[in-house]
């Protein structure tokens, strides 16, 4: 797991931007930076440009996040940071700032305050537990609801109605976002600093 191709630093590596997406030799295991845990009203963040956590913002309401939370290094959405990801079905609290492991199941497509940013939805990749999830509908009717009325509502008190889901969608459509966040890394977070 994380076989890093860098050159020793004595600097402490910004896995943002070190790691590739996917996992290598695996076509839908993601590398992914937990960043929050389930249950957390707070909102955690790597900062992306020297990889720390940090407290982005206390929680508006005492909505908590039903999932682990993080985010997928050398990935750029149209919100400006690294892509979301839900990490479903995690029994034990994770370490923040660690590095998983992720098996893809989906997709959900969302919007806040008018910028795409969609939400990645995988289960830890060696969680014997999550082998039976290959897909969000083995999370049920339940997940999906709960997902939605979270999203939407976490940032109601503050700015009302800015939160859409735009739908959940399969395994496929979540790697074709996850390329286009790739190349919008390269061709756009990296022009910043040639």
């Amino acid at each position: 797991m994380a076989n890093i191709n860098h050159k020793p630093s004595k600097y402490m590596l910004n896995l943002l931007h070190v790691l590739p997406p996917f996992v290598e030799d695996k076509k839908d295991i993601i590398n992914t930076i937990v960043e929050i845990n389930s249950g957390s009203i707070n909102k955690y963040e790597t900062i992306t440009e020297s990889g720390q956590l940090k407290l982005d913002r206390v929680g508006y309401s005492s909505l908590a996040y039903p999932f682990a939370y993080g985010a997928i290094p050398k990935t750029w959405d149209y919100d400006g940071d690294p892509l979301d990801v839900e990490i479903v079905n995690v029994i034990e609290p994770l370490v923040l700032g660690c590095l998983v492991e992720a098996r893809i199941i989906g997709v959900m497509k969302f919007e806040d305050t008018g910028e795409v940013d969609d939400k990645i939805i995988a289960v830890l990749s060696d969680d014997r537990r999550s082998d039976h999830i290959k897909s969000i509908d083995d999370l049920g009717e339940q997940f999906k609801k709960e997902t939605s009325y979270f999203w939407e509502h976490v940032k109601h008190l503050k700015k009302p109605g800015t939160g859409i889901n735009k739908g959940f969608f399969d395994k496929a459509e979540a790697i074709k976002v996850i390329r286009e966040c790739e190349k919008r890394y390269n061709n756009i977070y990296l022009k910043n600093f040639e």
